[in-house]
């Protein structure tokens, strides 16, 4: 009857699942403009390839006033949009534009407004906003863009909003309309092409258009023109399902490149796991076999002998330089036996009854693995999330609104892992224990935050978090954030209590001899982060060019990064494996501060690559950007760092327990 009843069910299932059809997933679904109906345009920032700093459109001394019109869908220009704490995070300052646009309805040269500046107004920008070369403007779930042509291959380059800069044009230089003959420009790789003005001259109006630097006149006002026109063409050859491909960097060319760095990760994680297999299916299994047959004692092994003893041909005791008579041969091949089998019980067995002592500042160490467990879930849940589409480009801020929830959600499992390793530690006040866990990372993380809020709050940019976002993180942080991590302490360490181990530390700690130079402490973490970070170094390439040298552009294959992350994680899982294990070795029975940062040893490396990136491919100039690129650069090498070092305890942890859990101990 039961086998009936899941029958029926899963026939109902894939039924409803041949009905159904797909949608937009992020909540958007498809907007569609009746002709002579109006679309609004909004606009955002001005942004620089080459600068960190961002400033609000409104803010510019040289835009146009807003007046206040009605737009479609409610809209009035001037009013701020309502942006979730994602886009207000990224420095999105978002407002409705005068831009008049009816769908289907060209308007050539219309007069948006006169702007005025004096000369302390022109004087006012600084070299920051000078070098600002890009204004985001947007429409409903699309950003507008530039198409401009590019010297190599014929192809073309879209860029997101449109550019803004200066060029000496000379007079001569002219066809016979009166434009510009060539705007080629050497430096930025571009040329554009000018068809020639078909505008009525009856529509131009006539404006003062330059002050004279020595006219003598303190009053003098520069007046700015402003026109635009508004063109409608059909493209079909992008399809609404496609429409986001124009704005991902090199999609195509890149794909090479993806999967040529999947080989290359491919190829590193293959050999780690040989590596990892000799040692578990080879050394520790004959290692094991060969304790089993005897038992550990104090650091020496009582050897069972299987063959008779040679007996004594004289019952007296004799003095201290007598010597018993005994069959030579016997005698060798029992020293021979001797010497095989305490060979086998140097490195890591002998410290058995060190290798489970709790570690120096074990307090911070509990913490720090929950807060890694808690971004862990965190990264997971947004590669996930990207990979089934919920989070795409069309979802302004979403990555960052979705991450900060999954962050605060992961609470409970933070306080539930910090708990249950203080306890395992010897620690007994789990209150102060989940009260450090909940504020360490993310307090030092707000106050590194706050602390560049002020910087840029002295640039006058829109980078810089208003005080309420400020409040609102904070509420987020200590009424739900705090509760979660305290409940998931209290279960973790009331309920779930203290991990088992399967040998009990000995009173007396072991002398742990001197090593060689590449296992020592700092040499030895240094060492074990080249190989994460040469699995993730090309997919880096990517990620850092979409975020810092090319903003006009999107990453967004998220694909490839799952199948590198979870090559990455393998890789650290199984270097941290071996660094634990020749450290082990080595009777060195330190691990636990050692397999963490084995694991996020490879945020060295991406720091440092970083600088490279910053000093080769950058063209950053001014203090402000150089300090809150490094400033960004170190948050985000101590989350990853974080992560994986968690990744490399909770593996280092798991090994430990395995192989000295098949050990029998007397």
């Amino acid at each position: 009857m039961a086998h009936d009843f899941r029958v029926t069910c899963a026939a109902l299932v894939l039924l409803c699942l041949r009905l159904t059809s797909a949608f937009y997933i992020p909540g958007w679904s498809i907007r569609s403009w009746s002709d002579g109906e109006a679309v609004p345009l909004f606009v955002n920032k001005a942004y620089s390839d080459h600068s960190e700093i961002q400033y609000a459109y409104a803010e510019l001394p040289f835009v146009c006033d807003f007046k206040g019109r009605q737009h479609g869908l409610g809209f009035i220009s001037g009013n701020h949009v309502a942006l979730n704490i994602g886009e207000v995070l990224n420095g999105d300052r978002i407002i409705v534009s005068d831009y008049d646009i009816e769908m289907g309805k060209d308007d050539e040269a219309h007069y948006l407004c006169s702007k005025e500046i004096d000369r302390a107004g022109l004087q006012k920008p600084s070299r920051s906003l000078l070098d600002c070369d890009g204004q985001a403007y947007i429409l409903p779930q699309q950003p507008c863009h530039a198409c401009a042509s590019l010297q190599q291959k014929g192809a073309k380059k879209v860029i997101v909003g449109f550019e803004i800069y200066t060029k000496s044009i000379e007079a001569g230089n002219r066809d016979e309309f009166g434009l510009p003959a060539d705007l080629h420009n050497v430096h930025r790789g571009l040329e554009l092409s000018m068809a020639h003005n078909s505008t009525n001259l009856s529509m131009t109006h006539e404006f003062s258009n330059s002050i004279g630097e020595d006219d003598g006149n303190a009053d003098a006002k520069l007046t700015i023109p402003y026109t635009y026109s508004v063109y409608f063409r059909e493209d079909d050859k992008i399809g609404w399902a496609n429409r986001w491909d124009l704005y991902f960097v090199n999609q195509e060319e890149s794909t090479k490149i993806h999967w040529l760095s999947i080989v290359n990760s491919l190829v590193i994680a293959a050999i780690l796991s040989a590596i990892v297999v000799v040692i578990l299916a080879r050394t520790i299994s004959r290692d094991i076999k060969g304790v089993k047959d005897g038992a550990l004692e104090d650091g020496t092994r009582k050897i069972r002998r299987k063959g008779p003893r040679s007996p004594r041909k004289s019952t007296e005791k004799g003095g201290l330089l007598d010597q018993p008579d005994v069959d030579p041969n016997s005698a060798i091949e029992d020293d021979l036996a001797s010497e095989e089998e305490l060979e086998d019980l140097t490195g890591w067995k002998l410290v058995h009854g060190d290798v489970f002592r709790a570690p120096a500042f074990g307090t911070v160490l509990a913490p720090l693995v929950g807060s890694g467990t808690q971004l862990l879930l965190m990264a997971l849940g947004l590669i996930a999330l990207a990979c089934f589409g919920v989070l795409n480009p069309s979802f302004r801020g979403g990555f960052i609104s979705v991450g900060l929830a999954l962050f605060i959600l992961a609470g409970v499992i933070s306080g539930y892992f910090s708990a249950r390793i203080y306890k395992t530690f010897g620690g007994t006040v789990w209150k102060q224990n989940a009260l450090l866990t909940a504020s360490l990372f993310p307090g030092l993380l707000f106050a590194t935050v706050f602390i560049l809020n002020l910087f840029v709050w002295a640039q006058a940019s829109s980078t810089a978090i208003p005080v309420g976002t400020l409040v609102a993180v904070v509420a987020l942080w200590l009424l739900i954030q705090l509760p979660l991590v305290y409940f998931g302490s209290w279960y973790g360490f009331v309920r779930a209590g203290a991990y088992i181990h399967p040998i009990k530390a000995t009173t007396v700690p072991r002398q742990i001899p001197r090593t060689a130079w590449s296992r020592r402490g700092l040499q030895a973490i240094f060492l074990t982060g080249i190989v994460p970070f040469a699995v993730i170094w090309i997919e880096l390439l990517f990620v850092f060019r979409s975020m810092w040298q090319d903003k006009s552009g999107y990453y967004y294959v998220f694909g490839f990064m799952t199948v590198v992350s979870a090559i990455l994680i393998l890789a650290v899982m199984e270097t941290t494996v071996i660094a634990v294990y020749t450290q082990l070795c080595a009777e060195d029975y330190h691990w636990w501060w050692s397999s963490f940062c084995f694991g996020a040893s490879s945020s060295i490396w991406i720091f440092g690559y970083c600088v490279y990136y910053f000093c080769v491919h950058l063209h950053i100039t001014s203090i402000a950007s150089t300090v809150l690129f490094f400033a960004y650069a170190f948050m985000a090498c101590t989350v990853y760092g974080l992560l994986m070092g968690t990744v490399g305890f909770l593996t280092a942890y798991a090994f430990v327990r395995r192989i000295y859990g098949a050990v029998k101990i007397d």
